[in-house]
């Protein structure tokens, strides 16, 4: 409906909706720049957003998107690769041009499975090698057949879900798909997660169901865990190294050096979340809040740490000639590297690096 709350639509209809008052304010001339718009859409709107660019374009706009989508790379008329990899091995022009000469053109292939520290040696571009079938995704060959039972949902009722049932096998890899605003979302987290988090959270235990008139096969399921987008960590100074465990180990390393042994330091000298080793001009953050009343809040570098969020007294313990901010601004992969000896924070930077995140 026209009055529908904002916070309840999907992330696609929110695009969707933005992208409609552009097309009807029949602008001319813009720069329409857009990060990653196909996340989370179905094929259907993905087709749909696809021609809106496309429409933004006939219009007499430029329009720049950030995006993996194959469909939507294939629609652009001019590609700009970078890369080859991510982090310290990336942010260079791979290649760029207009993609039909491009597709036609030979390059040399770059091979998916190594990190490379020089990437100007290398002109190949994994992107091109994907569209043009030089590499590609393979679907599993063989498949779970065990039967380890099913989680058996019924009278499913909430936002447009009505009188929903659903099997889900446990053991398997279960994909719920469907076009944007179908009710994906509503069934996994109002119904799915709610009922699981109501039997196996100790917190959150319950026997009224959520959303539904029956919920079973819970008897084979030990814990559920949500992985949503919601920001990570507990207050805004939290990052990766606190979220997984690996801050701990590392100022549990900082606090067994000789130095900090000898100021009778503790591990809690090195955290930025509690008094001691922290800046408290900035209470840790490197930056301070600038309240702008009726403008956006401002966020400027603290400028008795520099940003670097800790007393100068605590940057002057060093372990491999590193000291605590310079741990913290290493990447993932120069983590892995760095840390290879040292199983408790390895082990988590390394997981880190497998999903991606080097």
């Amino acid at each position: 409906s026209l009055d529908r709350r904002a916070n309840t639509l999907s992330g696609g209809e929110a695009q969707r909706i933005r992208l409609a008052s552009q097309l009807g304010s029949g602008l001319v001339g813009a720069m329409y720049v857009l990060d990653e718009p196909t996340i989370g859409l179905h094929q259907r709107d993905n087709d749909r957003l696809i021609k809106t660019l496309l429409q933004l374009k006939e219009m007499g706009n430029t329009v720049i998107v950030v995006e993996h989508d194959e469909d939507t790379i294939l629609s652009a008329d001019y590609l700009i690769d970078i890369g080859p990899r991510a982090g310290v091995n990336g942010g260079h022009v791979v290649v760029q041009g207009y993609l039909e000469k491009l597709l036609r053109d030979p390059i040399k292939s770059l091979p998916i499975n190594k990190q490379h520290a020089d990437p100007d040696s290398f002109t190949g571009s994994l992107t091109l090698d994907y569209l043009r079938g030089a590499h590609e995704i393979e679907t599993p060959r063989h498949r779970r057949t065990t039967d380890k039972g099913f989680l058996k949902i019924a009278g499913g009722k909430v936002n447009n879900i009505k009188n929903l049932n659903a099997e889900i096998p446990l053991g398997r890899l279960v994909c719920v798909t469907g076009v944007s605003g179908s009710g994906k979302s509503s069934f996994v987290y109002e119904i799915l997660y709610k009922n699981l988090l109501g039997r196996l959270d100790r917190e959150h235990r319950t026997n009224q169901l959520q959303n539904c008139t029956t919920f079973t096969g819970t008897d084979y399921v030990g814990r559920t865990i949500m992985i949503d987008q919601s920001p990570i960590g507990r207050t805004p100074r939290s990052n990766p190294a606190t979220y997984t465990g690996a801050f701990t180990h590392i100022r549990d390393l900082f606090a067994e050096t000789i130095e900090a042994k000898s100021r009778a330091w503790g591990p809690g000298r090195f955290s930025f979340n509690v008094k001691g080793g922290r800046c408290e001009n900035c209470q840790g953050n490197g930056s301070i809040e600038v309240e702008m009343h009726f403008l956006p809040t401002v966020y400027v570098t603290c400028d008795v740490c520099n940003g670097k969020r800790f007393m100068k007294e605590t940057l002057e313990i060093m372990y491999k000639n590193k000291n605590i901010h310079d741990i913290l601004t290493m990447t993932v992969d120069e983590a892995v590297v760095f840390f290879e000896d040292m199983p408790g924070i390895y082990d988590r930077v390394k997981t880190l690096q497998e999903v991606g995140l080097g």
